[in-house]
């Protein structure tokens, strides 16, 4: 094998397949990104054996072939090369790949291609698309509450199904912790009305979002109950999915709660996160005191210290007071689009729904905190 190909254009296509490779690998092959040249296109596939990306990318092909190859060692020569420079890639007999650019050369051990593994994809008998732009607010407004705990590893990703509304079918993204809850919905894509209900891991939401980033188009999205594949600019990542039922989440979204708090989502933000800095506990926990068209925000350190800030606020009066860990309540505003926030609160050991004026198909439920 033998491609000559421009150094920007390596850089990006390695930049999104190295980082599905893991840094710690047991199996060595696993570190290796496999190129492969056919026609006047380079292919690199790399895979943790949960996940498997593919990206093409144009280039000149002397000698088509393929090679697997160090994948963040490759990524870190090319990164570090001149700008806008011409990148030769010469797979040798021996397992050896010479990676020349102007002057630098570069002689990398490598791994026999036949020892590569490959994602077996089976029929994904579901297939619809999204426009880059809603799976990235699907992605983006439900991902924070990807819990992180592996003890409860049905958590660990976002639950994609489509829930039967008042309103209709709608495809929907949910994800949640156990101490918070996002919930994004839109209308449901044609195709995808009789998808099962599946579990997006978080390391596949991770990388799909990392490539969206630089794509405006319509992404194809194919699944089965254990599998799932986004497509899209010449790019394929297929995912297993996490096999395990996700909670009956709508039992935690109270629908009764009636004391609303209208205000300003920016300044309730940072006035949350200025009095959290005094907070010492690992919660960061900020109490919430709610009177006539009014809010006060304060935290009480016995080691650190007190802080209070006073903000006004659309709310009855009735006088009510509610704890939260601040840097949830930060994670919620922040997925906040519109200038006013909604707060439903029932009573201080319940839980509290948020929602954004602007975007009616996103909700977030917060648990309530002593303070």
């Amino acid at each position: 094998m033998k491609v000559t190909i421009e150094r920007n254009s390596l850089l990006k296509t390695l930049g999104h397949v190295q980082s599905v490779v893991e840094r710690r690998n047991t199996i060595p092959i696993l570190s290796n990104v496999m190129i492969e040249a056919d026609g006047d296109m380079v292919s690199m596939t790399a895979t943790d054996l949960d996940i498997a990306i593919v990206e093409r990318v144009g280039a000149t092909v002397h000698t088509g072939g393929a090679i697997t190859v160090p994948a963040h060692t490759l990524f870190d020569i090319v990164r570090k090369l001149p700008d806008g420079s011409e990148v030769e890639l010469t797979a040798e007999e021996n397992d050896r790949l010479i990676v020349k650019a102007g002057r630098s050369r570069f002689t990398l051990a490598c791994l026999d291609k036949e020892d590569f593994p490959v994602m077996s994809q089976g029929d994904m008998p579901h297939r619809f698309e999204l426009a880059s732009a809603e799976l990235k607010r699907l992605i983006d407004k439900a991902r924070f509450a990807i819990s992180t705990e592996e003890t409860r590893y049905y958590l660990n990703g976002i639950y994609l199904h489509v829930a039967n509304t008042e309103d209709g079918a709608r495809l929907r993204a949910v994800a949640t912790d156990g101490h918070r809850l996002a919930q994004v919905e839109q209308d449901v894509p044609e195709g995808a009305a009789g998808m099962p209900g599946v579990i997006v891991p978080r390391k596949t939401v991770g990388e799909v979002r990392k490539l969206i980033d630089e794509f405006d188009g319509n992404i194809q999205v194919s699944l089965s109950d254990t599998k799932i594949r986004f497509a899209y600019d010449g790019a394929v990542i297929t995912s297993k999915l996490i096999d395990g039922t996700f909670p009956d989440y709508s039992r935690v979204i109270p629908k009764g709660n009636d004391k609303v708090l209208e205000m300003d989502c920016r300044l309730f933000a940072e006035a949350t996160d200025r009095v959290s800095t005094i907070s010492s506990d690992k919660t960061r926990s900020v109490k919430l005191a709610l009177g006539e068209d009014t809010l006060t925000l304060s935290v009480n350190s016995p080691d650190s210290g007190t802080a209070t800030e006073e903000l006004a606020a659309s709310y009855g009066s009735d006088t009510f007071e509610i704890g939260f860990n601040s840097r949830y309540l930060l994670d919620i505003l922040a997925q906040v689009e519109g200038e006013t926030v909604q707060v439903y609160l029932a009573d201080p050991s319940a839980p509290t729904v948020l929602r954004d004026m602007v975007d009616e198909g996103a909700l977030y439920v917060l648990m309530p905190m002593r303070v």
